[in-house]
């Protein structure tokens, strides 16, 4: 919960996760095709974290896990790459924000 508030209903950290893995799972879907891979079932998990610098004040981070059945490591890798390169998402908050990736669970090198 935002910090200060009583914790009751949802914050605007869980709505960005919201909005952010959804926009990714199409990305994913969107990528996939793409490339020509047949990928089953397509589930992100995007958590928001607000945390507090030096100075006092907030700053957000986003980690993505994109799981991707049927396909291999490899290939789920390669596909979440090329997906947070295209999101929306991940485009507004290029630069701003830090967002580590992993795909079928496994990290992948912190995204820019």
């Amino acid at each position: 919960s935002k910090p200060g508030s009583s914790g009751e209903g949802t914050n605007p950290e869980q709505l960005f996760a919201c909005g952010y893995s959804a926009c990714f799972g199409s990305a994913i879907e969107a990528m996939a095709k793409k490339q020509g891979v047949a990928a089953g079932e397509i589930t992100v998990q995007a958590t928001v974290n607000l945390n507090q610098d030096d100075e006092g004040g907030f700053f957000l981070s986003v980690a993505l896990n994109g799981t991707i059945a049927g396909v291999d490591d490899a290939t789920a890798k390669k596909i979440v790459e090329a997906a947070h390169q295209i999101c929306p998402y991940s485009k507004a908050t290029r630069g701003n924000i830090q967002v580590t990736l992993q795909a079928n669970g496994r990290d992948l090198a912190k995204a820019a």
